[in-house]
């Protein structure tokens, strides 16, 4: 009996190996530049052509990224995950902007919000991504800021643009109009019936360009009076947060009515952190502290660790319903736990990734339904601690049963809905799917991934984000603010560790991946999409460690999605925000078996063609000293490998 089942097994992985992909793999000896955008990869070639190393090849993805409009720019914020080859560990940087003064939940409220706005000067926290890519590059990169920043500032003085993001300014022109500054830079056909640029027109930003060639100057300047490389590239750094691009910022902010001030920038660093981690199996796996989302995949991971996943079989009804249950448990924990550790008297995330406290949550799974009622836990007894927060689990309880966003049910698309929306047709969504389509867009809002590595051991997984179309420009810098901002809530009945406060980093979904193999780099994997991020991710490892596929395989293949969760984004109410328990996006080819089960266990299914989410990964073959890169067949993901 023994013999049959390894030799079934053997089957099974053979079978994944062997599947067809709609990309092809990707392959290299040297380095591989995987991102969201094609141009954004083929600025990383340049570099990596010129003999940077990946750090330095990561942050010209992410400064092309950034200045196409990759539903990110300049003035949002960037996460990354970097592996050191001379120290063989990993490191992260938190680069995310923070809440600026006067940020408290009495201004706010005061103004009529339950949240922080989705759009505009009030939903802005201090930028991020350009300190963030200077500390990385003068640190850990090995070429100028010039260099690095040559292919965004040539995209800068004009490139074609692409049909995505000129389809999104045009669909986003009503708010585009209210903000002098942008509409300037985007409206390029003013009063005429299409007033954003089309497909393939040369697009090109004068103020952004002079913001970058500023800085670019300061680096120069500093070299001239012999100062480092790194000394130099923070020279840049300080142009942008304390000198003359700061004041215009500000000035622009708060003209338009926005709460930065200069002390906000110059206050403002990105921070160098250890990682969170967890070991499934053997491999170890890293992901950004807990002012993200990224430990709920670690959490999830403890669950999952707990059950036989290889035999219940590739998305097979169990497999489904383990995955979704075990969702259930860590976006509940993520939801009422996460938030900026340096404002955490009472943090909860060493009992929250302690292996018994997720023995005790796996132990709690119905085998047989869905659990509508899955809340957070408590891991304070896990680190022999008693939690101080119960009064507000009480209270959250009561909020999320009087506010839930509909009869269950209620969502049922007519539409491919994530087709439509991976082609940037809101506007159809809208129309094919009446009002569930806009807690759709919240849930799935983009960003980028940008993976990069390099023959050398340099590993880089960046999810940056932040100032997306429509994007308030501030003044003549040509930089987009963040609308992060709104990931804040008002309440600590919704989450205490999250409430927004001055000097505070919101809780973001933006989660890189990175993981490690006998000590040796593994993966790095990320992907765009809100509150779904780290369920894709959870699936890609998962595809790839349990069920032996490629990255290209995994990025490709069909993964569920689950809507029982607090949305991070958009949404004026908590009632647009309230999970809908039970709601599962899965895949249209789902047998019709699978489907019946399901819809008995208490699931309200929807379907869409592809559902594995904009997934982007390396892995790093040390058997054979060389690289696969998998880039997803969702979107405009792209990579290039040597």
């Amino acid at each position: 009996m023994k013999r049959l089942l390894l030799f079934a097994l053997l089957l099974s992985v053979s079978a994944a190996q062997a599947q067809q992909t709609q990309k092809p793999p990707l392959h290299g000896r040297n380095w591989m530049a995987v991102t969201g955008k094609p141009l954004a990869a083929t600025a990383g070639a340049m570099i990596f052509q010129q003999h940077g190393n990946a750090v330095d090849a990561a942050c010209a993805m992410l400064a092309a990224t950034c200045t196409m409009w990759d539903v990110l720019s300049w003035g949002g914020e960037t996460q990354a995950l970097i592996y050191n080859p001379k120290t063989g560990k990993v490191i992260a940087i938190n680069a995310l902007g923070v809440a600026p003064t006067g940020a408290t939940p009495e201004y706010y409220k005061s103004k009529g919000y339950d949240f922080p706005p989705e759009y505009g000067p009030l939903a802005a926290v201090t930028p991020g991504t350009p300190g963030g890519l200077c500390y990385m590059l003068a640190n850990y990169g090995t070429m100028s800021l010039k260099e690095v920043l040559a292919p965004a500032m040539e995209m800068a003085a004009g490139y074609p643009i692409d049909a995505q993001t000129a389809n999104s300014i045009e669909r986003g022109k009503k708010y585009i109009k209210e903000w002098p500054y942008s509409k300037a830079v985007f409206l390029t056909h003013p009063g005429e019936k299409r007033e954003a640029p089309e497909a393939g027109e040369i697009f090109v930003q004068k103020d952004l360009l002079a913001t970058l060639t500023k800085m670019v100057e300061a680096e120069t300047a500093a070299l001239k009076q012999g100062k480092s490389r790194k000394a130099a590239i923070m020279a840049a750094y300080d142009r942008f947060y304390k000198g003359d691009i700061a004041k215009e910022f500000v000035r622009g902010c708060q003209e338009q009515g926005g709460l930065i001030t200069l002390e906000d920038l110059a206050r403002w660093k990105p921070v160098e952190e250890a990682p969170l981690h967890t070991n499934y199996k053997g491999i170890e796996v890293y992901k950004l502290q807990e002012w993200t989302q990224g430990p709920m995949l670690l959490q999830s991971l403890n669950i999952l660790e707990n059950f036989d996943l290889k035999k219940m079989g590739y998305n097979s009804t169990q497999y489904i319903h383990t995955l979704y249950q075990t969702m259930n448990m860590t976006f509940a924990d993520r939801d009422f736990y996460y938030g900026d550790p340096a404002f955490n008297k009472n943090p909860a995330i060493a009992g929250l990734l302690n292996k018994d406290y997720a023995k005790a949550r796996a132990a709690q799974i119905n085998t047989t339904m869905n659990d509508a009622n899955a809340g957070p836990g408590d891991p304070y007894p896990y680190i022999g601690k008693t939690n101080p927060y119960l009064h507000f689990l009480q209270e959250r309880a009561q909020l999320a049963d009087t506010t839930s966003g509909r009869k269950p049910g209620g969502f049922v698309p007519k539409h491919d809905a994530t087709t439509l929306l991976n082609t940037g047709n809101t506007d159809a969504l809208y129309a094919y799917q009446g009002p569930d389509s806009a807690y759709m867009d919240r849930l799935w809002r983009g960003t980028t991934s940008v993976e990069a590595a390099d023959k050398d051991g340099w590993v880089v997984s960046i999810t940056p984000s932040g100032g997306w179309l429509p994007a308030c420009i501030a003044g003549k810098t040509g930089v987009g603010m963040s609308q992060r901002a709104q990931s804040f809530v008002l309440d600590s009945a919704i989450c205490p560790f999250n409430v927004i406060a001055p000097g505070k980093r919101p809780r973001v979904t933006l989660t890189p991946s990175m993981a490690l193999k006998n000590g040796r780099p593994y993966l790095c994997f990320g992907v765009q999409g809100g509150d779904t991020q780290d369920q894709n991710l959870l699936q890609f490892f998962l595809n790839v460690v349990e069920f032996g596929m490629t990255v290209q395989q995994a990025s490709e293949a069909a993964n569920i999605n689950t809507n029982q969760l607090w949305l991070s984004l958009g949404g004026s109410t908590i009632k647009d925000r309230a999970p809908h328990p039970g709601e599962i996006l899965l895949n249209k080819n789902t047998p019709e078996a699978t489907r019946k089960a399901l819809e008995q266990m208490g699931y309200h299914l929807s379907f869409g063609e592809r559902t594995s989410g904009p997934i982007n990964a390396i892995y790093i073959d040390s058997a054979h000293g060389s690289l696969w890169g998998g880039s997803s067949n969702h979107g405009e993901d792209y990579g290039i490998g040597w």
